[in-house]
């Protein structure tokens, strides 16, 4: 077994929808991870998504470790639990950008 833990998968909610968070911290969370050269996947809105049962959250839950800049935790949970598909309780971070800064988020989802 490896000592090393695998680098999180890095998911980004642009909010397209909703329209909660504020349109500058969005776009300057992803600024800040375009600019890093890391890889991330960005999805126009987790609410729609879970709407519409996307099966793409199910690939998301299965894959941990994973950061997500979204909104409030809970909100982000109770999403993937509306679409059938919980998150792990373990290696999952949720990064709220309502009431995180820029910086916060950012450093958060980029760090090693």
């Amino acid at each position: 077994m490896s000592e090393t833990s695998p680098s999180p998968k890095l998911l980004y909610c642009r909010c397209a929808y909703a329209q909660v968070v504020p349109q500058s911290v969005k776009d300057g969370v992803l600024a800040k991870l375009c600019d890093s050269g890391a890889g991330f996947e960005s999805v126009a809105d987790l609410c729609e998504m879970a709407a519409h049962r996307d099966e793409r959250l199910k690939a998301f839950a299965d894959s941990t470790p994973i950061r997500i800049a979204a909104c409030f935790p809970r909100v982000v949970r109770g999403l993937f639990r509306q679409a059938e598909c919980p998150l792990p309780e373990d290696g999952v971070e949720i990064l709220n950008m309502r009431v995180q800064s820029i910086d916060e988020v950012s450093e958060a989802m980029l760090k090693a």
